[in-house]
This record gives structure tokens, C-alpha cells and sequence, in this order.
């Protein structure tokens, strides 16, 4: 029941993201988009209730419920710039908004740095629900699965946080040679009025 769950949280994020863009640009209605959007949150509350009711049901601790403790905590670290980053692709695609501006060298490693960042976060929602989990099911419960989920967790830290750094040391040079938003050009010397 929790795979399920999980699976249908992941298609009503993508229905709910969907919906709401096309109800901001395509019908321009931003408020009920707006609307539509924050609905959101609510999925993952769902699954963290059934999750909870299904240990408390005396369902075995296992894969499933480490499962789903990370994917509210990728919900909780990445949702909201999920959203942003389809709602600046979705405005440029559809009402003539800006194209999103792709970064380089410096400017692209502190991006992928606060992505690792949210990461860390991900990873810390995760671990503390399963903790909140483990302590939940007691000393008699086998808990051996989501001590392993808290493990892998930190392994995607991890590996996220080496992937961040090779931004850093093989920068990618913008091939048309403008420079970043971050990285704005210096500004002319202004001559003397003598």
C-alpha cells in the first residue's frame, strides 16, 4: 500500500505541477494556478499519515517505509524549486517570459553548491523521519532496513557532494563568451573632469 501511495504522490506532483502552470499561463487564472500549486504539500502529508498508520498497524519496518521517508524529504528540500524551475521553463515556452539563463564556471558551481545543499537537507528530513520511525517501532521491532535507508542517504550526500565539486574544478567556459549573471563584467574607469 505504500509503494502505491508513493507512486501516486509521484503522479499528482507531476498532475498538480502540470495543472497549475497551465492554469497560470495557458488560461490566465495565476491565483487559482497559485491555488493548484499549493496543493502540493498535502500529497506528502498523505503518505507521511499512511506511512505512520501502516507501522502503527504493525506492519514490518522494511524498504517501503525508508522509501518513502526520503521522498518526502526530497519533496521537502527540492519541491518548491522543482516548481520554480518548470514555472521559469513553462513561462518562456508558453507566455513569452524570459529564457532561464544557463550558468557558467564560477557562477555554475555555486549553483550545483546549492543544489548539494538542498541535498543535505533531503537527506537530513529522511534520516530523521526514519529516526522518528525506528524509535516508533521500539527495541522488539526489526529496524535493520531503515538504518539502512538513513545509510543511503548519506551516501547520496556524498556522491552529490563530489559531483558538485567537479564544477569547481573543470569549469565549463560559456561558448559564446558572454558572462554569467553572477559574474557581471567591471565597469569602465570614468575619466577625470580636469
Amino acid at each position: 500500500m505504500v509503494v502505491t501511495l508513493i507512486i501516486a504522490c509521484e503522479v499528482g506532483f507531476w498532475v498538480l505541477l502540470v495543472a497549475g502552470l497551465a492554469l497560470r499561463y495557458l488560461a490566465r487564472m495565476p491565483k487559482t494556478g497559485a491555488a493548484v500549486l499549493l496543493l502540493e504539500p498535502l500529497l506528502e502529508l498523505a503518505l507521511l499519515i499512511v506511512t505512520a498508520v501502516d507501522l502503527k498497524n504493525g506492519a514490518a519496518a522494511d524498504w517501503k517505509h525508508g522509501l518513502a521517508a526520503l521522498y518526502i524529504g526530497y519533496t521537502v528540500a527540492y519541491g518548491h524549486y522543482t516548481i520554480k524551475w518548470f514555472d521559469g521553463h513553462f513561462a518562456h515556452r508558453f507566455a513569452g517570459g524570459p529564457r532561464p539563463a544557463k550558468r557558467y564556471g564560477m557562477a555554475r558551481f555555486v549553483h550545483e553548491l546549492k543544489l548539494w545543499v538542498r541535498t543535505v537537507v533531503m537527506a537530513a528530513v529522511g534520516s530523521a523521519l526514519l529516526q522518528g520511525a525506528i524509535w516508533y517501532v521500539g527495541k522488539d521491532g526489526d529496524t535493520s532496513s531503515l538504518r539502512q535507508w538513513q545509510g543511503m542517504s548519506l551516501k547520496i550526500v556524498m556522491i552529490h557532494g563530489v559531483i558538485a565539486l567537479t564544477y569547481l574544478i573543470w569549469q565549463k567556459k560559456d561558448p559564446g563568451g558572454r558572462t554569467a549573471p553572477d559574474e557581471a563584467p567591471a565597469r569602465p574607469a570614468e575619466k577625470s573632469l580636469r
